[in-house]
């Protein structure tokens, strides 16, 4: 196969892996809330062709619940990757990429959504939390996304470099995405 097209779709579907995976660990940080604090969940919904949400009801602690999602949204791609070994040279980059991938897309939702009070955020200001709060976690959450990006080198020598990416890599990751796509579409609701 052409390097140039597995670096391609090794990419795509990278990135598509990722937005799947940060909303589940999004969504199962709002479930660790509801269960901490005596709240219930009613459904999780975790589906490629919706916006994951988590219903509770009751919910005795919203602004836990709330604020759950993007924090261990955040802390848990991080411990993962912390404890993949240094000599996983393929597992340890991709396991950093998608944590940064979380800090960047749960900070650029929290802090951005500060200000059109979106979906969490929403519930985040009704729930007392100010506003400078929610920005101040939007940007030091992008910060280390960024952050945990740079430290894995130049974005543009990867792209140079297509052999970087074997075909081995490229299907590991294509039937990673398969399964998760499969999974979410079927034990999912809209």
């Amino acid at each position: 196969m052409n390097t140039r097209i597995a670096q391609t779709v090794f990419i795509i579907s990278t990135l598509a892996l990722c937005w799947l995976g940060m909303m589940a660990v999004h969504e199962l940080g709002h479930v660790v809330g509801a269960l901490t604090t005596g709240g219930h969940v009613q459904q999780v919904v975790v589906h490629p062709m919706a916006i994951s949400r988590t219903d509770v009801d009751p919910n005795p602690s919203p602004g836990v619940v709330v604020w759950l999602g993007p924090i261990l949204g955040c802390a848990i791609p991080l411990a993962m990757a912390l404890m993949v070994p240094r000599n996983q040279r393929t597992a340890r980059p991709l396991a950093f990429f998608f944590s940064g991938f979380c800090f960047v897309a749960n900070g650029a939702y929290i802090g951005l959504g500060a200000f059109d009070e979106v979906g969490d955020c929403r519930e985040m200001l009704r729930t007392g939390s100010p506003q400078w709060v929610l920005i101040a976690f939007g940007i030091t959450g992008t910060v280390i996304g960024f952050a945990l990006w740079h430290r894995l080198g130049s974005a543009r020598n990867f792209l140079a470099r297509p052999d970087l990416v074997s075909e081995r890599a490229m299907y590991c990751v294509v039937v990673a995405l398969g399964i998760c796509l499969a999974a979410t579409s079927i034990l999912s609701p809209r």
